[in-house]
């Protein structure tokens, strides 16, 4: 299977792509908000996922949504060593 689009890094993301996150299918028995948060936090950089953040919340989305196991995005962010600015924003989300 070929790649549909060559990787690029460093490059602007528009308000366009940011929000085409919030339409990511979720796989069947998976909670929608939690699995475009998840998939935004897979793909995005921290300046453009406080974008998407902001466009999930005013959609009315839930930053709080869960897994299958339980456990919300800020509770599995919490555990990667690297994550301290996406752990702020999903905190500054939640006030």
């Amino acid at each position: 299977m070929g790649v549909s689009q060559p990787a690029r890094f460093g490059e602007d993301w528009s308000d366009e792509r940011v929000r085409g996150y919030l339409n990511r299918e979720a796989p069947a028995g998976e909670n929608p908000d939690f699995h475009a948060l998840m998939t935004a936090y897979k793909h995005m950089r921290p300046h453009d996922f406080e974008r998407f953040i902001a466009f999930f919340k005013a959609t009315g989305r839930d930053v709080n949504a869960r897994n299958g196991l339980d456990l919300s995005l800020l509770d599995i962010v919490r555990t990667h060593p690297k994550s301290g600015d996406f752990v702020a924003i999903l905190e500054a989300a939640q006030g």
